[in-house]
């Protein structure tokens, strides 16, 4: 057996992944001890949940079968695969048990305290009763993993599965995945530890051992299902139990392929890749991963090796487990450009691969309100007379228009648009908190209104400040920048969007930089736009989105277009901004935008807000009539880019 079942590529899955599922808790303080850490990072964890991320994230149909906990951190884990693409029809909801859950530190590259905390958890609970022959029948392969087959509850469960699989031609593969602690054969707090010797262990595997077509595992995992003292011996035994492919993991050395016999010496293994080792938790998943997705793909065992080499090998390089998994565009760069001498966290291709390659939600046209406006707002409040305290209710009645919009939208059967919002903390926090959460486009500023060069809102150290925003927001920065301005401010605009642009990479926003050239200077607006795009690309900087005003000619969106092509293949998009021009001036600037493949709608404020607010303020109007004007202005001008939308997309067809 080569590769797996190739008759069944017309089965609805790949791969249907039975085990652990839960959320891992990383220290984020890295060489400290467990006791020491202050904070903690939250991702998608277990062994079976990371192969069914891992595999989804290579391209394979993937599905998870388990169960989670009727609590928020089952949600989390359920959101998170489905974001990666993977099947979660079968994981079942547990209305009694917690999801699990796994404390973890990184000591040093080799030692990371972990605690399991795995009482009567979700997972541990799965049954035969949450799946039926059509669904097991509906894969190429099934996994099991070893934590699965420890209790008498989830070994029924597993050989169901496995009973079913077989029944219907669906190859097996088992990732021995040893334990101790979840045998029981260790204190609670030991589960570090991934070698206890046990007869009874080693007798419990060996009597599920025929059941599988393909077998992985560590040196110490085949000692644990041979139950002999040394690796050959161990695999002697297993072979004795199974005519499985065996794929032996020898760490650093790489790993070995057996499908015959076992010689009397291990052969030379398939060479993993020398990188330098952040820390090795996670790289057992990874590999598996890699080798899944060669295996099903009909690769030889050579090239099946060597993508899961890959695959563990980047995942050591970073945090986490989960999230680090790589995507194809990381191995195609990591076999042909990436130069391995160098630490691969230092790679910053890589790394912008990493960040964007892997699934992203695919936004449609916008429609962004922007009321992050905050010198603006205190001297309009200050025109009328009123209390600046009464900004903040005015901006979450900006959130409950946009709210009646999208309704709206929707219910006239309108789903070519997103709606979104620019809200500041300053005064908008609770527009922020109301409108979080909704599925919206949301960003908020970071600039220091008017500065130039520029400030931040936080001071010079803005990363720090990120790390307290939903994941969902969007950096945006506007910085007043040319290419011609005196070389001091220039270079210290440049150092300063440079610093904030590495920032979002290390929280993992999205960066919006929008451009706003000064009006005083000596070349036309687009020609300003145009080079400080290209100037701020040729620093490296690649902003996820960039907002500027409606370029004048045809040839300059052609020019945009190109540019973002050449230099930023993963820019998710240009949005217009309105710089309170009424509403049909900016309506007026929709037509060339349009038919750009970059641009993907606006960002508008001042034109849809200021009249409405004014009236407000000054208790000429009601909050009703404010919403209702509000909404007036909005609504025209998503009508506006819809059509001027419907109208390219036509003239293009011609």
């Amino acid at each position: 057996m080569t590769h797996a079942n190739p008759t069944g590529r017309d089965r609805p899955f790949d791969l249907i992944c039975l085990g652990r599922l839960a959320v891992d808790l990383y220290a984020q303080q890295v060489g400290a001890r467990l006791e020491d850490a202050a904070s903690f990072a939250k991702y998608l964890g277990g062994s079976s949940g990371n192969i069914a991320f891992g595999t989804a994230r290579l391209g394979l149909r993937s599905s998870m079968l388990t169960r989670v906990g009727d609590d928020h951190m089952g949600s989390f884990l359920i959101e998170t695969l489905q974001k990666e693409g993977c099947d979660t029809s079968h994981i079942a909801v547990d209305p009694e048990r917690l999801t699990a859950l796994v404390l973890l530190g990184i000591k040093d590259r080799a030692t990371f305290p972990l605690i399991f905390y795995r009482e009567n958890c979700a997972d541990m609970a799965v049954s035969p009763e949450d799946f039926d022959e059509p669904y097991i029948a509906s894969a190429r392969a099934l996994l099991v993993t070893g934590t699965h087959l420890s209790t008498p509850a989830v070994l029924e469960t597993s050989l169901a599965a496995l009973g079913l699989a077989r029944k219907n031609q669906v190859r097996t593969v088992l990732d021995i995945d040893y334990r101790p602690v979840l045998w029981g054969l260790t204190g609670q707090a030991d589960g570090e530890n991934r070698y206890v010797p046990s007869a009874k262990v080693s007798s419990d595997l060996q009597k599920v051992l025929p059941l599988f077509d393909l077998i992985v595992g560590t040196e110490e995992e085949f000692m644990i299902a041979g139950g002999a003292p040394d690796v050959l011996a161990s695999l002697r035994k297993v072979r004795s139990l199974t005519d499985a492919v065996l794929v032996l993991k020898r760490g650093e050395l790489g790993c070995s392929v057996f499908t015959s016999d076992i010689p009397s010496e291990l052969p030379a293994p398939y060479p993993t890749f020398k990188v330098s080792v952040f820390n090795v938790l996670g790289a057992g998943d990874a590999f598996m991963s890699g080798l899944l997705k060669g295996w099903l793909d009909g690769k030889p065992w050579e090239e099946s090796c060597r993508i899961a080499n890959a695959c563990g090998a980047l995942v050591v390089s970073r945090h986490g487990c989960a999230p680090a998994m790589p995507t194809l565009a990381e191995l195609d760069y990591f076999f042909n450009e990436a130069d391995l001498a160098r630490p691969l966290e230092h790679d910053r291709k890589l790394q912008r691969l990493h960040r964007c390659s892997a699934a992203q939600k695919q936004w449609k046209d916008l429609a962004v309100f922007a009321f992050d406006h905050r010198s603006q707002m205190i001297d309009l409040a200050r025109h009328c007379g009123a209390d600046p305290a009464r900004i903040p209710e005015l901006k979450r009645l900006f959130v409950e228009a946009v709210s009646q919009t999208e309704q709206s939208l929707r219910h006239g059967g309108r789903s070519d648009v997103d709606v979104g919002i620019l809200a500041d903390e300053r005064y908008g926090q609770d527009a922020l908190n109301a409108a979080t959460g909704r599925g919206w486009w949301i960003g908020r500023p970071v600039e220091l209104p008017g500065s130039l060069p520029l400030r931040f809102e936080y001071g010079r150290s803005v990363g720090s400040n990120l790390l307290s925003w939903p994941r969902e927001h969007i950096v945006k920065c506007l910085v007043a920048y040319d290419t011609e301005h005196p070389a001091d401010i220039r270079d210290e605009q440049e150092a300063q969007v440079q610093s904030l642009f590495e920032a979002a990479q290390a929280s993992g926003h999205d960066l919006l930089l929008e451009v706003i050239p000064p009006a005083d200077a000596r070349s036309d607006p687009d020609t300003q736009v145009l080079r400080a795009i290209e100037r701020l690309y040729a620093l490296g900087i690649q902003p996820e989105w960039w907002k500027i005003g409606a370029l004048r000619e045809r040839s300059s969106w052609h020019r945009l277009d190109a540019l973002i092509q050449e230099n930023d293949a993963y820019c998710k998009g240009v949005v217009l901004l309105g710089l309170a021009a009424p509403l049909e001036e900016v309506a007026a600037g929709f037509g060339l935008a349009a038919s750009s493949r970059s641009c993907k709608g606006f960002t508008v404020g001042r034109s849809i807000f200021h009249g409405p607010s004014e009236d407000w303020l000054a208790g000429r109007i009601d909050d009703r009539e404010l919403l209702r004007r509000v909404r007036g202005n909005f609504e025209t001008l998503i009508a506006a880019w819809t059509s001027a939308r419907r109208q390219a997309v036509r003239q293009a067809a011609a």
